[in-house]
């Protein structure tokens, strides 16, 4: 690999594993999971240097944290222009509107990404039952109830059956398909 692959793959990798972090804070604050979990402080202690000055900005709205969420657009946005420009070796004019299209498709995927991953995470946990009081198993089960909890309602009686993780993660599947996101 060439120094300037290995730069854009660190990079890559850098950016993805804290607008991961970010969007984590984000769902928790909209799943209103407990932030006494260690998993949840773990997340407030590494994104709150960035997020303290940028809540003074932006104020929450209807119990959304708007603020992480921009955050997570503005990380996207400058991990598409650092990287493009390493790959280009200079910065490309002309590519707001194509930034825009592309930071809002990356948006949308890396929810409903994660939302899939975090659904299938807590059926693999189900089939090893692990200790209820894990604080990763209760970080998911607090993430994932809010949008299983529907679909389990509309759902007839199964016989002890929860299906409503295989009809999410269906849901979650066909909607990449729709947004061409996969």
């Amino acid at each position: 690999m060439n120094p300037q692959g290995a730069l854009v793959f660190l990079l890559d990798f850098a950016f993805s594993a804290y607008i991961f972090i970010v969007l984590t804070r984000f769902v928790l604050q909209l799943a209103r999971a407990d932030f006494y979990n260690p998993i949840s402080q773990f997340v407030l202690k590494a994104t709150n240097p960035l997020l303290k000055p940028l809540r003074r900005i932006i104020p929450g709205y209807g119990g959304l944290d708007v603020a992480s969420l921009v955050l997570v657009i503005v990380l996207i946005m400058l991990k598409a222009v650092l990287i493009l420009s390493i790959q280009v070796g200079g910065f490309p004019s002309g590519i707001g509107g194509q930034l825009v299209i592309y930071t809002l498709q990356e948006l949308v995927s890396l929810i409903l990404n994660y939302v899939f991953w975090a659904v299938l995470i807590r059926v693999i946990l189900s089939w090893v039952a692990p200790d209820p009081y894990n604080p990763m198993v209760r970080v998911i089960v607090q993430v994932t109830e809010p949008i299983m909890a529907p679909v389990r309602k509309m759902l007839p009686p199964m016989g002890g059956f929860d299906l409503s993780p295989l009809i999410v993660l269906l849901g979650v599947q066909l909607l990449q398909i729709l947004f061409k996101l996969h």
